[in-house]
């Protein structure tokens, strides 16, 4: 079983900060966040399925949102840590 945690602003859609998980890949992951919290739709990702530009998804410390993206498999993760990163200037 994978514990996940959510960064403070994702919590204000998903209150609970940290959960666990055992789904199998980090797009089965966040079909469950995503069904589990409506809220977070189309904050993770885009309308193709895609990780949404400024979520960074690290499994057991390394970055997976660009490469392999949502197909990472979550096999034997320990950790998910889901940030959403804030862009301005």
């Amino acid at each position: 079983m994978t514990v996940v945690h959510l960064d403070a602003m994702l919590r204000e859609f998903a209150p609970d900060g940290s959960l666990r998980s055992d789904a199998p890949t980090v797009a089965a992951l966040l079909d469950e966040l995503e069904g589990r919290y409506p809220r977070l739709r189309s904050k993770l990702r885009d309308e193709t399925g895609a990780i949404r530009k400024f979520v960074r998804v690290f499994v057991d410390g390394e970055d997976v949102s660009r490469s392999p993206g949502p197909t990472a498999s979550l096999a034997g993760a320990q950790t998910v840590d889901i940030l959403h990163s804030i862009a301005g200037g």
